[in-house]
């Protein structure tokens, strides 16, 4: 059966978009069919994966809107192929941000992005929705059609006040949108082993959290921030580097996980 995972944060700046290509390319090397849902207007998880969100005929906004199905509008990157990495994108661009007014009014506004993947569903074994950092319609429509979230985190004070309020929305969408929503996992992220304080947060957040806190730590990386500027996920741009093989063991620490759902 089809995963459906939101990557979510209210949060800006936590390594959302980065978490969700490097899992999709590292879901896609270790032979799961991915696809990508890119719903932040920024597109930068379009671009990241190596298309051109300024290119695109059809984007999420047209599936949102009803004017286009999931299998019209997505997409292959080339470079991704190339890389042995091949995931189909769902791609966004500034349009999108137009959608948040246009979706007010509309009939079925938060399950219409559930609605369009449920025709594409038996294509995958994951589908992975970048969400924007704030609790928009567009997120809401994410988290309506998720079977669960995984959030990436910085082990630093603000990030614990943060995740408070994301757990308590989820609870909110849980009880009246959405019962099969849950929290999968906390991913830390960004992770620096020799900072006291992202040490004493992570235990912080294990001692809390227990299980939900996946195993598997993404460290501060260089090449991963390099990458998104070559168009490419880290996991394809430098597959040695440290940061692209965190990712790879994290899918494949994915893929175990949903066994015991």
């Amino acid at each position: 059966m089809t995963k459906i995972f939101c990557i979510a944060n209210q949060k800006g700046g936590v390594g959302k978009t980065t978490t969700t290509v490097n899992l999709a390319a590292g879901l896609a090397k270790v032979g799961q069919r991915v696809l990508m849902v890119d719903l932040d207007p920024q597109g930068n998880a379009t671009m990241g994966s190596g298309v051109d969100k300024r290119k695109l005929a059809l984007t999420i906004y047209d599936v949102l809107l009803e004017s286009a199905t999931v299998a019209e509008a997505r997409v292959q990157s080339e470079k991704l192929v190339a890389g042995g990495c091949g995931y189909d994108i769902l791609g966004a661009n500034r349009e999108l941000a137009g959608a948040e007014v246009e979706l007010v009014d509309l009939e079925r506004r938060e399950k219409r992005l559930k609605s369009a993947l449920a025709e594409v569903a038996k294509d995958y074994d994951f589908i992975l929705i970048d969400c924007p950092p704030s609790l928009s319609m567009l997120t809401l429509n994410g988290l309506c059609c998720a079977h669960g979230v995984i959030v990436p985190m910085q082990c630093e004070y603000f990030a614990l006040e943060g995740l408070t309020d994301l757990v308590n929305t989820i609870k909110q969408v849980h009880a009246n949108l959405n019962k099969e929503l849950v929290v999968i996992g906390l991913l830390r992220v960004m992770f620096d082993p020799r900072i006291t304080l992202q040490q004493q947060v992570s235990e912080q957040l294990k001692s809390h959290f227990g299980d939900k806190v996946f195993n598997t730590v993404i460290p501060r990386n260089v090449r991963l921030a390099e990458a998104p500027s070559y168009g490419l996920p880290g996991v394809v741009f430098d597959p040695a580097s440290k940061g692209a093989q965190a990712y790879v063991v994290f899918a494949q620490e994915m893929v175990e996980r949903i066994k015991t759902l």
